[in-house]
């Protein structure tokens, strides 16, 4: 059975694969999971033949665990600068069995200090541990050696750059979805025969019409071989708003949704290129709110669990699946578009493009089908930021202040979520300087009411009075005062009052009640005895010390009936203040 539970399709007979290594053992071909081919070549690179060949053939075999072009080229670019170092020795090596652990050393110092640098080092360290001559020895043990742990270089957005990035972003989106959502009406109204003909929002509707069927309004082609609007006065213009964008969305406002989606629900830029459209959910008789079931992609999950589904309920204006409702309405005429362009073709986030795009060079994204791009890429991302003042692209450190604003684990684990999330980010440092502070604050109101507050004695005093545990300096001034005056509290917490007086003929009675709170320890349960007893018991081990546990010890032998009958009633809670 297949990951998703359907019978696995075996291969036909004459099925094979292709390995990635070329026959001349220097060019490795790596498909994507687009099906898309690309051939790295290692014969350029400035090192001995079989240097070449050995670094090509680990390369291929690291290759089976990758499904991005992406991928493969960071890992190719890290090895050609590593090849460039070698070069550069006074004695480079022929091939990899040469290396010497001085040479790795060097590899590592010359990249320490900085995050390309580890990544380097990572990088070059996993593929040279596929070629099995470096399996043992002391190149072997180098290779293995721990890399210091990469401190995040992104943060969270500060609370006003974060407002001023999700304000942009939510103008430019609701702009264009008012401005599809007025026109798809026209649209519809035409469609159904509901204007006079020949009116002006009857050639509108016309015009629409054509421009939802072939993504384009009706052109001229002047002799120049430029395309003109025909009816840029009825439109009021020639530009994108007045034109195509009546129906489509431009890929400057696709990025900016995909802003809000990342502040919404913290999806990583990736995501967009291949999310699909989200399906409604079945409903239990609901009819005022509608729930959406969303499919995120997770690659660095591992294989077999990229992929999971979230609820998105749409309940009304200030719920999350309202942006849901917004961007399926906002995309509509796009996505009916591509399906009929491509049909099959079910992903969310389309655009309308301004011109062709001659090449698809980042065969990891999704091709572009005139005229129409599917997804945002980096380099959109940073546009949008820059064109709209915002500095670099927004996605990285918006998915951090989503998280760490949540302040629970989205599409990570809880480790990823503390360790790469949290704990290295300084905005949540800051907030939490003033809950550290609190929370040692009240620990240490705590250590002191858990503490022999009163006075150590060496005889007693005839003007104090005698309580069941201690004696009493002045029981007016009791921080717990009775209502018809004198003291209210429980016998116990004589020992955490300042006018308690503790002398040594205390000692016995005081001993003997610590011994049997100690036994009751055994017979109830944990939260029971916490919650009655655990502060008593704490006060008096401070007493403990300070006595001497010596005295303390040999105290028990002067214990008196009266002194346990007194602790026999002050454990069944029979004395009253």
């Amino acid at each position: 059975m297949s990951g998703r539970g359907r019978k696995a399709i075996p291969p036909p007979p004459d099925h094979h694969v292709e390995p990635p290594l070329g026959p001349e053992g220097l060019v490795v071909t790596l498909t994507n999971q687009a099906g898309f081919k690309k051939e790295y070549d290692f014969a350029g690179f400035p090192v001995a033949g079989p240097m070449q060949r050995s670094l090509a053939g680990a390369f291929a075999s690291q290759s089976r665990n990758w499904t991005s072009h992406r991928s493969a080229q960071t890992y190719w670019s890290s090895l050609k600068l590593f090849a460039g170092f070698l070069s550069e020795l006074d004695s480079p090596s022929e091939d990899v069995d040469g290396l010497t652990l001085a040479v790795m050393q060097s590899w590592r110092e010359a990249n320490s200090g900085t995050s390309s640098g580890l990544n380097k080092q990572s990088m070059v360290r996993t593929v040279l541990r596929q070629d099995t001559r470096l399996a043992t020895g002391a190149v072997a043990e180098e290779l293995a050696r721990r890399i210091p742990a990469q401190k995040p270089s992104k943060q969270s957005f500060e609370d006003a750059e974060w407002e001023r990035v999700v304000l942009t972003a939510q103008r430019q989106f609701r702009s264009a979805w008012l401005r599809i959502d007025e026109n798809t009406r026209l649209l519809n109204n035409w469609r159904a025969g509901e204007l006079t003909e020949g009116s002006r929002e009857w050639k509108i509707g016309k015009i629409l019409d054509h421009l939802a069927r072939t993504g384009d309004v009706p052109r001229t082609v002047h002799p120049s071989g430029d395309r003109g609007v025909r009816s840029g006065r009825l439109l009021g213009g020639k530009g994108a708003e007045q034109t195509w964008g009546r129906l489509f969305l431009s890929r400057g406002e696709l990025t900016a949704l995909a802003v809000l989606l990342t502040d919404r629900f913290g999806w990583n830029l990736s995501h967009y290129d291949r999310m699909p459209v989200p399906t409604l959910a079945p409903s239990a008789g609901e009819m005022t709110s509608l729930t959406y079931q969303v499919q995120v992609e997770k690659r660095r999950a591992g294989s077999g669990r990229w992929f999971s589904t979230e609820n998105i309920t749409d309940s009304g204006a200030d719920s999350p699946g309202r942006l849901i409702t917004q961007a399926l309405e906002a995309t509509a005429h796009a996505r009916a578009l591509a399906h009929r362009l491509t049909p099959g073709v079910d992903l969310l986030m389309v655009a309308r493009i301004r011109r062709a795009e001659d090449e698809h060079t980042d065969l990891d994204r999704p091709a572009v089908h005139w005229p129409l791009s599917f997804g945002v890429s980096l380099g959109m991302s940073r546009w949008w930021a820059a064109s709209s003042g915002l500095g670099g692209s927004p996605f990285q450190r918006a998915r951090r202040t989503t998280v760490t604003n949540g302040g629970r684990p989205l599409q990570h684990s809880q480790g990823t979520h503390e360790s790469v999330y949290v704990l290295p980010d300084k905005r949540v440092q800051r907030a939490s300087r003033q809950v550290f502070a609190d929370g040692a604050l009240e620990a240490l109101d705590q250590a002191r009411a858990a503490v022999f507050v009163g006075t150590m004695a060496n005889e007693p005093d005839p003007g104090h009075q005698q309580t069941a545990v201690v004696d009493c300096e002045d029981e007016e001034a009791s921080p717990w005062p009775a209502p018809g005056g004198g003291c209210g509290a429980d016998f116990l917490l004589c020992l955490a009052c300042t006018n308690a007086h503790v002398h040594p003929g205390h000692h016995p009675r005081l001993a003997h009640l610590h011994q049997q709170i100690v036994s009751l320890q055994s017979v109830l349960e944990e939260a029971a005895f916490r919650e009655r007893w655990r502060v008593h018991l704490t006060r008096l081990e401070d007493l403990r010390k300070k006595v001497g546990p010596i005295a303390w010890k040999a105290s028990l032998a002067r214990v008196r009936e009266t002194d346990r009958t007194v602790v026999q009633l002050l454990l069944k809670e029979d004395l009253s203040p």
